[in-house]
């Protein structure tokens, strides 16, 4: 790759390697430039820039990226639309992340070019969360490095996967001494089944209480364990102190084996290990009652997720295992983990599509029922945004409602699609935006405004936008771009709802972009499509007729 300041002249095609402010325009880093952009920046004054130009064997950045990641890639992950030289891995399903460090590792050393990035190992992690991401540090990177990373990365099975958990059967005995109060059992039982459930496993498939000794519990080992229990949880009225101690007797007089007691992890130190048969078994400390995450919760976790458990693996678990609440060291409360899974996950984007319209300058027909290779216009845009990576699809009616939401219909097959109505269509559409916020739910960071007169956008461009979309780094507003000309749709964060939805008239939230230029991001697109809608009968004509 060559990376130098050259005469503006000859930088066409060439990558930008700075953004650049002019009085009539703004040219982002790692833009193209065109020959339209060589002749702004000649009559702005400007006689060289510093840019970055491919050679043969370079692989640009996005591709680059959406090639390590593919290998990188196991199951339960979804790979991101590459943006900027970063591809993102999203976990699919809640459970923990398993990561080969020793591979990881290689592929870092291996050239500075190309990075990767995981949560911390049995990290649990939830649908759409961040896992990994991978980063391409210049704007290219050659070939011959990147097989050399997709060869380490698929050499022994996957380099990067998410365990998902797998709902199972769990039962739990507690036991009583004198002067134990029922409601103390009663408030561990929900404190365990918030616990499993937060995994996928449901509540406790059994609980029983007996005396603290080892003739009655063994007796409810066996009954539970015939009963069809898969993992079994022991708390007891005292804690466990040595292998010869009540739970670990009770354990072996029901046939069972002690495999490990004891962790370097606090809470939780006193945990025990056991089998009997094929049922999994711990001998939990009484911090388990807690709601507070213990040493308890990092074995529980991976035997949910089918990741075996040995002694040597928990004697492994004393780096980070600190968990202690110390005034240094706040303890994390119940919900802790969501949260940081809420901060790293990407930004969920909901689809509002609005179909309220009269096609006024169309005459008597309604073009969203005009069909284009075969397929209504409405149903074109709502086929797109279903394909797409935004969550929930929300369409706004109006005009002809009834005929429009059957071609919806037609077009969503089944799938979620939720149409609200626009009675107030014809004070523009102002009102079918400030309709179709109002559907969204809390749990949308953005909304991506389609117009369902533009038949030609697709599902790949609007995951463009929402590759590009991160509020949290100032790409509030992604616009997407052709040939220097900004079209739609367009993707808003919720910090814009409340303006949007108070606009009047038959305006969009256009102004806003000129308003916020400094959140806005341009999103470069390979075709036009995002400047083409149809308005009157002659562009209906030009879009159907043969390229």
């Amino acid at each position: 790759m060559i990376f130098a300041e050259i005469p503006v002249s000859e930088t066409e095609g060439a990558l930008l390697a700075h953004s650049i402010r002019l009085p009539t325009a703004s040219f982002k880093k790692g833009r193209r430039l065109s020959a339209d952009d060589v002749t702004t920046l000649i009559e702005a004054g400007r006689t060289t820039v510093i840019v970055a130009r491919l050679e043969p064997g370079d692989i640009g950045e996005n591709d680059a990226a959406t090639r390590v990641a593919a290998a990188a890639q196991g199951p339960h992950l979804d790979r991101a639309v590459a943006f900027t030289g970063r591809c993102n891995l999203l976990a699919e399903a809640t459970g923990l992340l398993i990561v080969d460090r020793e591979r990881l590792d290689r592929i870092n050393l291996l050239d500075e070019a190309v990075t990767i990035a995981t949560l911390p190992p049995y990290d649990l992690v939830e649908p759409r969360q961040m896992a990994a991401t991978v980063k391409i540090i210049p704007f290219a990177v050659a070939d011959s490095v990147l097989a050399r990373c997709e060869a380490i990365a698929q050499e022994s099975g996957p380099l990067i996967r998410v365990a998902a958990f797998r709902p199972r059967p769990v039962g739990l005995v507690q036991t009583r001494l004198p002067g134990v109060k029922e409601s103390v059992l009663d408030k561990t039982v929900g404190t365990m089944n918030a616990r499993l459930a937060a995994l996928g496993c449901g509540a406790l498939a059994a609980e029983r209480r007996c005396d603290h000794e080892v003739m009655a519990l063994a007796a409810e080992i066996d009954s539970l364990r015939s009963g069809g229990t898969a993992l079994l949880l022991l708390l007891g009225a005292s804690a466990i102190t040595d292998r010869r101690d009540v739970i670990p007797a009770a354990i072996e007089r029901a046939g069972g084996t002690v495999e490990h007691f004891g962790m370097p992890v606090d809470p939780g130190n006193l945990l025990l290990l056991a089998r009997i048969g094929t049922m999994d078994v711990l001998g939990v400390p009484g911090s388990t009652r807690s709601p507070k995450l213990s040493g308890v919760d990092w074995v529980l976790r991976r035997l949910l997720a089918d990741i075996p458990v040995t002694g040597q693996d928990i004697m492994r678990m004393g780096v980070g295992g600190l968990l202690k609440e110390i005034p240094t060291r706040p303890q994390p409360r119940a919900g802790t983990e969501r949260g940081r899974a809420e901060a790293l996950r990407s930004p969920r984007v909901a689809a509002i599509l609005l179909a309220a319209g009269r096609s006024s300058r169309m005459g008597a027909a309604n073009k969203l029922l005009t069909e284009i290779d075969g397929t209504a216009m409405v149903a074109r845009a709502v086929e797109a945004a279903l394909a797409s990576q935004a969550d929930p699809v929300v369409v706004v009616t109006g005009h002809d409602s009834q005929r429009v939401r059957t071609a919806i219909g037609n077009a969503a097959e089944g799938r979620p699609v939720t149409i609200v109505h626009n009675s107030d269509y014809a004070a523009g559409i102002s009102t079918s935006l400030r309709r179709g916020l109002a559907a969204l739910g809390p749990e949308a960071d953005g909304a991506l405004i389609c117009l369902a007169d533009m038949p030609r956008v697709t599902a790949t461009v609007m995951d463009r936008l929402i590759a590009a979309f991160e509020p949290a780094e100032g790409r509030a507003i992604c616009v997407p771009v052709w040939s220097g000309k900004r079209g739609n749709p367009v993707l808003w964060s919720r910090r814009f709802f409340p303006e949007m939805s108070a606009l009047a008239g038959d305006v969009g939230a256009r102004h806003l972009i000129g308003e916020h230029g400094d959140l806005v991001r341009e999103v470069a697109m390979t075709d036009d499509a995002v400047l083409l809608d149809v308005d009157t009968p002659e562009a209906l004509a030009a879009m159907k007729r043969p390229a």
